[in-house]
């Protein structure tokens, strides 16, 4: 490839440019919000709000971009396993895994210093501007339209591959529709789920605790019943950013006073930062209707020099923290297929197909949960009753005993596909563990 566009410069965007800057003689990065190394942009609304890398995001970042985690830490963020990663369900503990490798940092932070790495390679460069449509020659796009940041008028790139990584809104699809493609079909699922995200002050209380995340499970019927859900993480600055979850009537508000006694009635930790610690700044609210994913194999036509990743191709319930993972996971699809050969100008179904492995397996495994809630209506998958019954039996079993608890927690960190849950021995060992109480 001569050139590579990538439409966004936020975490998707930023991993595609550095998968593509070992392919590419020249990466440009169209992003609106002129960020610099410094600034976190107004773009991405829930980009304040606490975001998880799980542990598969964490090792693919470190592959991408090598030392990073180091960098990160020297400037404050803070890495954490075994005891200092702690989850509970409905209240109760699980097991804690000393492989399992979580990063304490805010989103903005981690960003900035991507975006730092990112221009930092010899080929890559950023361009402010927002992006207004593609141009298309025959069957494949060659290029981009674009208006540069403070004008109005239009102006085109030429580019062998285009990347969308506008994110949820992005406008792709009615591209496609103006340019006479037939437009990918999009599967949601409303979940009206509404968060909430405030920084403390983090002094000596906790010590040795990085990550503490709570959520109601099978005994309280996926109910706030015993104590709230949320999470908390050690960050940059000295500062715990805590976050609170609520679907439908319980979503929680900005009210300060609110947020605390919410916190009062979540797991230890998060009772130990309400009552010790000091409320920085505003809480910051958002809300979170629904799932979805475009799902980009279901067209009869796509053209050629043209993929999508991050909010773009999906973007699920942020509660179980799959969003930056499976940025990372999509960047390690794309340079798969590029590996393998692929042209750039052909259309990259063999790059949606392995990118789908990934959104796949998020996808059901929070929509699958989602459909816990009485006021999600479906659509339901096939089977549901029993695939509900028999995840109830393992959740239940993986607080208590280690094994099953480390199969579990490495589908939830996206180190192994849920159909591993599945699994004969995994099933026998839960009824072992069921049938022992």
């Amino acid at each position: 490839m001569q050139r590579a566009v990538v439409l966004g410069g936020s975490f998707a965007g930023l991993l595609a440019a550095r998968v593509l800057s070992d392919f590419a003689e020249e990466v440009v990065i169209v992003e609106p919000d002129q960020l610099d190394d410094e600034a976190t942009g107004p773009g991405a609304p829930h980009r304040h709000q606490l975001h998880a890398l799980l542990a598969m995001g964490h090792a693919q970042l470190e592959r991408w971009f090598p030392g990073i985690t180091g960098e990160l830490t020297a400037g404050g963020a803070q890495l954490g396993s075994g005891r200092a990663v702690r989850f509970y369900v409905d209240g109760r503990p699980r097991p804690p895994l000393d492989d399992v490798e979580m990063l304490g940092a805010t989103r903005p932070f981690i960003e900035r210093t991507v975006r730092r790495r990112t221009r930092e390679l010899p080929h890559v460069r950023f361009l402010a501007g927002r992006g207004q449509g593609l141009l298309v020659r025959g069957d494949r796009v060659c290029g981009v339209r674009y208006a540069p940041a403070g004008h109005e008028h239009e102006t085109t790139l030429a580019a062998d591959l285009v990347v969308d990584a506008m994110g949820r809104s992005s406008r792709l699809s009615s591209w496609l529709g103006q340019e006479g493609w037939p437009v990918p079909p999009v599967e949601r699922m409303r979940i009206d789920l509404g968060y909430a995200t405030a920084a403390f002050h983090r002094g000596s209380e906790l010590p040795g605790t990085v990550i503490a995340h709570s959520t109601p499970g099978p005994e309280s019927g996926y109910q706030p019943a015993c104590c709230e859900p949320g999470a908390l993480a050690a960050v940059e600055n000295s500062r715990w950013t805590v976050v609170l979850a609520g679907y439908a009537g319980q979503r929680p508000t900005r009210d300060p006073r609110e947020f605390i006694a919410r916190m009062r009635r979540c797991v230890a930790p998060l009772r130990e930062v309400a009552e010790h610690c000091e409320l920085q700044g505003d809480v910051g609210t958002f809300h979170f209707r629904e799932s979805r994913r475009r799902l980009f194999r279901a067209t009869s036509r796509f053209p050629g020099g043209l993929v999508a990743v991050g909010d773009a191709m999906a973007s699920v319930n942020p509660v179980y923290g799959q969003g930056l993972t499976l940025a990372t996971l999509q960047a390690h699809a794309l340079a798969m297929y590029l590996r393998s050969g692929a042209a750039p100008h052909a259309p990259a179904w063999d790059y949606f197909c392995r990118a789908d492995v990934f959104i796949d397996a998020g996808w059901k495994l929070s929509t699958t949960a989602d459909l816990a809630q009485p006021h999600v209506t479906g659509p339901y998958p096939r089977g549901y009753p029993l695939i509900r019954w028999v995840g109830d039996k393992i959740t239940q079993a993986s607080v208590r005993d280690p094994e099953i608890n480390r199969v579990y927690m490495d589908v939830l960190h996206m180190r192994r596909h849920p159909r591993t849950l599945t699994r004969a021995h995994v099933l026998l060992r839960t009824a072992r563990v069921l049938l022992d109480r």
